[in-house]
C-alpha cells in the first residue's frame, strides 16, 4: 500500500478552510441562537414597569401577570438582568383593550346567535433602548383566543390560563420587535 500525502492533507485543507470562512462571523458578537440581536458588551439590564389596566372590563390579576409574565420571558430568553427602573432596555406601557365578542354566529331553529366566542386583548407597549434609539417603538400588540359558546363568559375572563394563552403571544410579538429585530 502506497502512501498518498494528498489523500490525507486534503480533508486538513478543506476543514481549515472552513474554520477560517467562520472567522468574521464570530466577531460581529450582536446574534445569539436564542434569536436575538442583543449586542452584550453595551446592553446588560433591562426594566419593565409594572403595565397598567386601562381597559375597563379586564380582570384586576391580568396587569401583575402580564408585566410578571413578560420579565420572566426576557429572563429566560437573554442573559440580561432584570432592574427595578432604569435599564438599559425599558419597557412601560398599559391594557388598552379588553373585549370578549361573538366570532361566529350560527343560526339554530331560526335563532342567530354566537357559534365561538372571541376574548381579544391589545396591549400598548413602550420600548425604549437607551444604546440606540433607532430602536425604539412604542406600538399595540393583540391577540385572542376563541372558545365555545356554550363556556361561561365570566369563567374565562377570570381564568389566569385562558388570559395566559393570549398574553403570551403578545409577549413574544413584544420580545421579537424589540431584541430579536423581527
Amino acid at each position: 500500500m502506497t502512501w498518498n500525502k494528498h489523500r490525507v492533507l486534503r480533508p486538513f485543507v478543506l476543514l481549515t478552510a472552513l474554520l477560517l470562512s467562520l472567522l468574521p462571523l464570530s466577531g460581529c458578537g450582536v446574534y445569539s441562537f436564542t434569536g436575538t440581536s442583543i449586542d452584550y458588551t453595551q446592553i446588560k439590564t433591562f426594566s419593565i414597569a409594572v403595565f397598567q389596566n386601562n381597559a375597563s372590563n379586564g380582570p384586576s390579576f391580568l396587569a401583575q401577570r402580564l408585566t410578571e409574565d413578560m420579565k420572566d420571558y426576557f429572563l429566560r430568553n437573554t442573559t440580561l438582568k432584570l432592574v427595578p427602573r432604569d435599564g438599559d432596555l425599558q419597557f412601560e406601557g398599559q391594557i388598552v383593550a379588553y373585549d370578549f365578542a361573538p366570532a361566529a354566529i350560527q343560526s339554530t331553529n331560526g335563532q342567530d346567535q354566537a357559534g365561538i366566542n372571541r376574548l381579544t386583548i391589545q396591549v400598548r407597549v413602550k420600548f425604549t433602548n437607551t444604546k440606540d434609539s433607532k430602536q425604539d417603538f412604542e406600538q399595540t400588540f393583540q391577540s385572542n383566543a376563541d372558545f365555545p359558546a356554550a363556556t361561561n363568559v365570566s369563567s374565562i375572563l377570570n381564568d389566569p390560563v385562558a388570559n395566559r394563552r393570549i398574553t403570551d403571544r403578545i409577549i413574544t410579538d413584544a420580545f421579537n420587535k424589540s431584541v430579536a429585530n423581527w
